[in-house]
């Protein structure tokens, strides 16, 4: 069978709301040389000049039409909150893949990932400003700094600001920090950007801590008097189905990254205050100074620790590692406030400035208004992202839900109610749930003729637990032990066993005795209720679907073992959850 090919994308600069134009262009392009199956415009897409519409108001109301599928991240000009307005006001919590303007055409809003053709694609929509339409915020830069420590590598990374590039074209008044650093830490195979008014293809330049090498394509506006190129192909092959050895290769004419030192051509006043032999940046929070008159760089604390909990300087970082610090943070306490004493952002800081209980803990706004990395997440009943459709029983402190890209029918995920990174952190009273949801899956499995594995991936950088349950054959279970060890072995490491009786709650209580919050693991727990451990080391790369892909060499669904193959409609997924809450609703302990 033939591989597919990758697919092909066409990259465009700043429309300027010159949409005719770029239209008329894409649709030659995709004629003669296509077809492509989708368009990425960065840089300003709306008019700069006064209240003028440009084009764009003929797409919006139906006289003219989008030729492919078009996605922008400019949403920014005079006229552009008029005539996004109805597109915001009829979007519905956060759209990844873009909220939909008119048909072929979506305003990628904020800052978020999504999967485009098979390409993980990260953007940071806006430009660099005081606030409002048209500018990105500390929760968009947040939320990229999150998914920035999320296993995979990003393809593709869209921004507005056009700096990589020689001194003849670097100018100091579009250099953004702030990108710069997002960046060097997103390392993306491709970095695309606008707004300088030329087109520039960057040698490609090797990553800090990374295999693969970066490409940087800045492209000029649409219909430039210098004729520079403001369209542009590709057509890279998603890094997920890559092998190691093509993700491995380096260019003969790659270079260093040119985000090792902070760009010369930035006036000081504008610059990060920041010394330039210090590497630290990545570890500091962008929007603040780095020093305070008199004060040593000990005395600050490492935002990488405070908001994860670990930080991979280790011993050599310049800054504090402080528990109380990052408790305090976990209570949506504010970082500056933590930091400094005070808040520059004053009450338009949605974070609490308070260590009292009431002021971090109680804090009474809605959830939906907390931290975007936690509103985003996939797992929160309250957040707009949640797949709600999936969920098939709902208690006190656990929910169940049916994965998205099952590996099987009837595999379920058992999930903390409040936001959670590990199921061995839930108090004693949810422990209880979700031991009567086990025994409830248990039965209903049983019933089938199956039995269940469950099994949990514990990282430092874990956002929402989940705990899976994988019904296998009664005539499988024998195995799941030899082949988990199997697996193991083959990855360099043994299992050790939690509780060689086979009692599974006391192996939890064991487990959860044995737990601490900066610890990574992986646990097993066999159909005879013997657990099987292995803890994490800050240096090995554990595989993040593990536990699933063992089991597909297990059942022989090799080609299932990544969830992304197994993706169903949202209507074979509402089929799906009916049936299954038919069926296991006499055991349901939540009814």
């Amino acid at each position: 069978m033939a591989a597919t090919p990758p697919p092909r994308i066409l990259l465009a600069g700043d429309a300027h709301g010159r949409l005719h134009q770029l239209f008329k262009r894409v649709t030659l392009v995709n004629q003669s040389t296509g077809p492509f199956h989708a368009l990425l415009c960065v840089g300003q897409f709306f008019s700069p000049d006064g209240d003028a519409e440009g084009d764009v108001a003929d797409y919006l109301e139906g006289r003219a039409a989008v030729p492919i599928p078009t996605y922008f991240t400019g949403d920014y000009g005079p006229a552009a909150p008029r005539l996004l307005s109805k597109a915001a006001a009829d979007a519905r919590g956060f759209a990844p893949g873009g909220i939909e303007v008119c048909p072929n055409l979506f305003w990628l809003r904020g800052s978020n990932r999504f999967n485009l053709h098979g390409l993980s694609v990260v953007y940071l929509s806006g430009r660099k400003g005081p606030g409002g339409p048209g500018c990105y915020s500390q929760d968009d830069v947040d939320a990229l700094r999150a998914l920035a420590e999320e296993p995979g590598i990003v393809d593709l990374f869209l921004t507005y600001p056009f700096f990589c590039v020689p001194n003849q074209v670097l100018d100091p008044h579009g250099y953004d920090p702030v990108v710069a650093e997002l960046v060097a830490e997103i390392k993306p195979r491709y970095h695309i950007a606008g707004t300088k008014g030329v087109f520039y293809s960057r040698e490609p330049y090797v990553n800090d801590s990374a295999a693969h090498v970066t490409r940087f394509i800045g492209l000029a506006n649409v219909g430039n008097k210098e004729r520079q190129k403001f369209i542009h192909a590709i057509s890279p092959t998603p890094a997920s189905i890559m092998s190691s050895a093509d993700i491995h290769a380096r260019p003969p004419n790659a270079t260093l990254s040119p985000y090792a030192a902070p760009a010369k051509a930035v006036p000081i006043e504008e610059a990060p205050k920041r010394p330039a032999e210090n590497n630290d940046a990545q570890y500091w929070r962008y929007d603040v100074k780095r020093q305070r008159q008199g004060e040593p760089e000990g005395g600050r604390l490492c935002f990488k620790f405070t908001s994860s909990g670990s930080c991979p300087r280790g011993s050599k970082c310049h800054f504090r590692h402080d528990e109380e610090a990052m408790e305090h943070y976990k209570r949506n306490v504010c970082f500056d406030f933590l930091n400094k004493g005070k808040c520059e952002r004053g009450p338009e800081c949605k974070f609490a400035h308070s260590l009292s209980g009431e002021g971090a803990v109680g804090d009474a706004r809605p959830r939906s208004e907390r931290r975007r990395v936690e509103s985003s997440c996939w797992f929160c009943l309250s957040s707009p992202d949640v797949e709600s459709h999936l969920v098939i029983s709902i208690g006190e402190g656990y929910y169940c839900a049916l994965a998205k890209g099952p590996l099987v029918p009837n595999h379920v995920l058992m999930i903390p109610v409040e936001h959670c990174p590990s199921t061995l952190m839930m108090p004693p009273e949810a422990e209880a749930e979700l031991e009567r949801y086990k025994n409830a899956l248990g039965r209903y499995f049983g019933k089938q003729g199956k039995t269940a594995v469950y099994f949990e991936w514990v990282s430092q950088h874990s956002r929402h637990a989940n705990l899976q349950a994988v019904p296998v054959p009664l005539s499988k279970a024998d195995a799941v032990k030899k082949i988990f060890q199997l697996a193991a072995k083959r990855l360099g490491f043994e299992f050790s066993v939690v509780n060689p009786d086979g009692d599974a709650n006391q192996g939890r209580e064991s487990l959860r005795s044995q737990y601490e919050s900066k610890s990574s693991l992986f646990y097993v727990e066999l159909p005879e209720g013997r657990i099987l451990l292995h803890t994490i080391d800050g240096t090995e790369k554990f595989p993040a679907q593990f536990g699933r892909e063992v089991l597909a060499g297990l059942l022989s669904m090799a080609d299932r073992a990544d969830w992304r193959n197994c993706k169903l409609s949202k209507e074979e997924e509402i089929r799906m959850v009916d049936d299954f809450k038919q069926g296991f609703r006499e055991f349901d302990p939540a009814e």
